[in-house]
């Protein structure tokens, strides 16, 4: 494919943003870049039989990376909580989210990923790294995920949340589930597909649990998808339990490595940020759904002075990822009380970077940038600036003046799946449908728990 005219946004380092600019892909890879003229007179005669996207000057950037997701939440989107509602996060997970994922069959957990599949390609996402529950169907329930993955087109992380809540044999058959998917994908790669070692997290996983994680995760040569602290109740119940905070108790069970993925880490300490640190294990921040169960905001800014990888998910809140950047900057203004706080600078570093280095614990060549070379992720997005755009003041377009619905091709290594907002892959009226029933069903057997 040669996409041309459009004002090419590389987000390397250092940035470059090309006028009339153009991308050659071949074999699912940008084989090279540059000013539509430029581009026409190096490859010449074949371009005749390359199909032309005309990008009319619109914005050409990455494609968007979320970094932690749960498409099993996807149907509790307008479902009633019976009772009072939840007045704290114990609350929300019991009354919602611990109801929900028990109503979910197999049927359910292959809508709740199709939707939000048909959501993350409208909005330019095409790699996800999800953490599934579903304890009443366990089994294959990874495998489900996978094949609605592929038939996207997209690129996925999975992991089966790991827990105790459930009993030992709820715990012991989620290690089954994450085992079994990573060993099939180690017989049969999949170019869109990994595997994670999920745990909920450290309140509700034994020690036993934990070290059986770990030493499967090893054995497997997988990383470790876990929440930690993303409420204070975490960090309580691991003194109370354990005698140390949560970062500390990972560290102790050899849990933590670079291929750590800790989503939250709101309520850490000094000391829990420098074992993070020194394990150079990555961190994902998911700022909409922290203001939304009211748990409190994560020292960011900390946690990238001290040089960590922290980039940006949505917790299961909507595939937009330009919305989750505006919102990420915004709080942390509000929250410091102070205008120069966090910065678009430094917000879509973390969306587009640090995002893409922990994309690379599955996948070593997604870059999260516009080169020769990298996977031809690819977004045209429909946002024409009157004031100067450069390379210096491009994140503060995209936080101020783009937003997801501006997305109208989305590509992934070199695929188009939607064109001109017309998905290619998916078909967004039956999978609507489908999720419809399936929701219905779950939301009557929530009501009966």
């Amino acid at each position: 494919m040669f996409i041309t005219h459009g004002t090419v946004i590389t987000m390397t380092e250092p940035n470059v943003v090309i006028e009339d600019g153009a991308l050659l892909i071949q074999d699912g890879r940008i084989a090279d870049l540059g000013p539509t003229d430029a581009l026409r007179a190096r490859h010449g005669q074949q371009l005749r039989d390359v199909p032309n996207l005309d990008a009319m000057g619109r914005l050409v950037l990455p494609a968007n990376i979320c970094a932690h997701t749960h498409f099993y939440g996807a149907f509790a989107r307008g479902m009633a909580i019976p009772g009072d509602p939840p007045c704290n996060f114990m609350e929300v997970l019991q009354k919602l989210w611990w109801k929900l994922d028990r109503a979910l069959d197999l049927e359910g957990v292959k809508y709740s990923a199709l939707v939000c599949l048909v959501d993350a390609i409208k909005h330019g996402t095409t790699t996800l790294i999800d953490h599934h529950a579903s304890p009443n169907a366990i089994e294959g329930a990874l495998d489900v995920i996978a094949d609605a993955v592929v038939q996207a087109g997209g690129r996925a992380a999975l992991c089966y949340e790991v827990t105790d809540r459930n009993g030992r044999d709820g715990a012991q058959r989620g290690i089954a589930e994450n085992v079994r998917f990573a060993t099939r994908l180690a017989h049969t790669p999949s170019a869109q597909l990994a595997a994670a070692m999920g745990i909920h997290a450290s309140f509700t996983v034994s020690d036993e649990t934990l070290d059986a994680c770990v030493t499967q995760a090893a054995q497997l040569g997988i990383p470790i998808h876990i929440h930690v602290a993303e409420d204070v109740v975490d960090e309580d119940d691991s003194y109370r339990s354990y005698r140390v905070s949560v970062v500390e108790r990972l560290a102790l069970h050899r849990a933590l490595t670079e291929n750590t993925l800790c989503a939250h880490c709101i309520h850490i300490n000094e000391r829990e940020m420098d074992l993070l640190a020194h394990a150079q294990a990555k961190v994902m921040h998911q700022p909409r759904s922290n203001m939304n169960n009211g748990v409190g905001v994560a020292p960011v800014a900390a946690m990238l002075e001290r040089g960590m990888c922290v980039g940006l998910g949505n917790d299961g809140f909507s595939n937009d990822a330009f919305a989750e950047m505006k919102v990420c900057d915004l709080l942390h203004k509000v929250h410091a009380r102070d205008p120069r706080a966090m910065g678009a600078d430094r917000v879509v570093r973390m969306a587009y970077q640090n995002n893409a280095r922990i994309a690379q614990c599955f996948w070593p060549d997604v870059r999260g940038v516009l080169e020769v070379g990298a996977p031809a992720d690819v977004v045209v997005v429909d946002y024409r600036p009157f004031t100067a755009l450069t390379a210096d003041n491009a994140p503060w377009h995209l936080l101020f003046g783009v937003h997801g619905g501006m997305v109208t091709h989305t590509l992934c290594h070199g695929r188009l799946l939607m064109a001109d907002r017309e998905l290619l892959t998916l078909d967004e009226a039956a999978i609507t449908a489908k999720a419809r029933e399936a929701s219905d069903r779950a939301w009557r057997r929530v009501a009966e728990l």
